[in-house]
């Protein structure tokens, strides 16, 4: 787990500063839609671009930097993971019906729907990288406590 740790948060929060410039833009774009629920989510979205780029990539740091941060921890990341999943799911949840759902056959490359399409799976992608973080830290727990069990009545 020690090695996936950094390269699962790394994605996280790659995948969060895409998002972050995707709601940006569309943040820009409706600041006169009379849609108040469309509106709302774009800038939920901004929200939870801002909050997972900000905390994972303090977490690569610490990571990287070796430091014993108690912010670092396996329980703090775990807590962060759960709260971050939950934030996204939500959001992709809520955007589905908002945004017409449906594919974008048919448009141009670069189109409002295919834009509205690329929020929406970031969101769902971003959500299943936290449950996915969460398990492996679960699992390297969990193997390292058996380990650790094993050598110790050796």
């Amino acid at each position: 787990m020690a090695g996936y740790h950094p390269l699962l948060f790394t994605l996280i929060a790659l995948l969060a500063a895409a998002e972050l410039g995707l709601s940006a833009f569309w943040v820009h774009q409706v600041q006169h839609d009379p849609s108040n629920r469309f509106r709302s989510l774009i800038i939920l979205f901004l929200f939870n671009s801002c909050w997972t780029l900000l905390f994972a990539g303090a977490y690569v740091f610490w990571i990287i930097d070796g430091a014993l941060h108690e912010l670092a921890s396996i329980g703090s990341s775990a807590i962060w993971l759960i709260i971050t999943a939950i934030l996204w799911g939500v959001a992709a949840g809520l955007f589905h019906p908002i945004r017409g759902g449906g594919n974008c056959n048919g448009t141009p490359a670069i189109s409002p729907c295919r834009e509205t399409l690329a929020l929406e799976a970031i969101g769902w992608t971003e959500m299943g990288l936290c449950i996915l973080t969460l398990l492996a830290a679960c699992f390297w727990v969990r193997s390292s406590r058996r380990s650790y069990r094993g050598a110790y009545y050796v």
